[in-house]
């Protein structure tokens, strides 16, 4: 009879998770989950910046309780894995108006004894713009972490970012921003983010969301890029199957695919964490919201096997980007 005992490192992962409390989702939209319609189907091939207003007919057609009863679903879900916290962007604009606030009043009433939840703003329409102006003001006083989106704000990056860091200095909140979103080397948000933070005195309140672009720069820009992040004790939140699936281009950069490089940041002291981003809707049909499945992706795409730094990755990295102290 063989003595040799096998090791299933997936057991592994999952068990520390447990003992760290449980999985923690940093970066969903839960105000778009199970949003998507057969015949809005066909959305779903569509490039990025169209999604941004191709969503616009399904947020008309949002009332309080179905976006409610989206959120709900989605939050039923991770309480079944263990979730023990989820950070979920939720829009606010001339559009969806404060609906996607009012859920999520409703949710917190429900939930919030269950499961900790930390709301962002989603500027959508940027936050330069008037009206945009108006609804980020409104949301950022609910919200509990100042959200942007500097590429919608095209040109005006860094006065996008101002507004940002202008009012979550003045509200004490803290910033979670989606950068480099394009997987190219022409991208350098993530950069400009962390330049901004330190600008503003923010160091360790801000998180740079997906920064995918990241792995398309040589070796050098990368390892003077991870040295400020940690100057600007920024935090990088990572959600690899909603950007695993990149289109390929033609451009010329260094051997690389579209997820945040956390094999080469978690190394330098980067404090990583990871969330699922969209749940079946337009911009990820097909994702469900496994948080194993985004550990996975993340794992093997990175080739990075530490068992312990990936089950912080799913634990109390997140809970340091979400601000929560336990």
């Amino acid at each position: 009879m063989s003595t040799l005992q096998h090791f299933d490192p997936k057991d592994a992962v999952i068990e520390k998770i447990k003992e760290k409390g449980g999985w923690v989702n940093c970066h969903a939209h839960l105000d778009r989950a199970y949003s998507l319609q057969k015949d809005s189907f066909s959305f779903t091939n569509s490039y990025l910046k169209e999604k941004w207003h191709l969503v616009d007919e399904m947020k008309k057609n949002s009332t309080v309780d179905v976006i409610y009863d989206r959120m709900a679903r989605a939050l039923d879900y991770f309480l079944e894995q263990g979730t023990q916290a989820v950070g979920s962007f939720i829009d606010a604009d001339e559009v969806i108006e404060d609906r996607s606030i009012k859920a999520a009043q409703r949710i917190m009433d429900k939930y919030g004894k269950d499961i900790e939840i930390r709301w962002a703003n989603q500027v959508l329409k940027g936050v330069i713009d008037p009206k945009a102006r108006e609804w980020f003001d409104i949301s950022s006083d609910f919200v509990d972490i100042i959200g942007g989106l500097p590429a919608k704000d095209f040109g005006r990056e860094e006065e996008h970012l101002d507004v940002l860091m202008e009012t979550a200095r003045a509200k004490n909140k803290l910033v979670h921003v989606h950068v480099d979103q394009f997987n190219t080397d022409e991208e350098k948000e993530t950069e400009l983010l962390a330049r901004k933070t330190i600008e503003y005195g923010l160091q360790g309140k801000v998180s740079a969301v997906h920064s995918i672009s990241v792995a398309a720069h040589p070796k050098k820009y990368r390892y003077e890029l991870y040295d400020l992040i940690n100057e600007a004790q920024m935090s990088v939140i990572s959600c690899p199957t909603a950007w695993i699936d990149h289109n390929r281009t033609e451009r010329l950069a260094p051997s690389h695919n579209s997820v945040t490089p956390v094999d080469e940041m978690i190394p330098h002291g980067i404090n990583v964490s990871f969330g699922t981003d969209n749940i079946n809707d337009i911009y990820k049909p097909f994702s469900d919201g496994n948080l194993w499945t985004e550990l996975r992706v993340m794992l093997e795409s990175c080739h990075y096997y530490d068992v312990e730094k990936l089950s912080d990755i799913a634990t109390v990295n997140g809970l340091k980007c979400l601000g929560i102290k336990k």
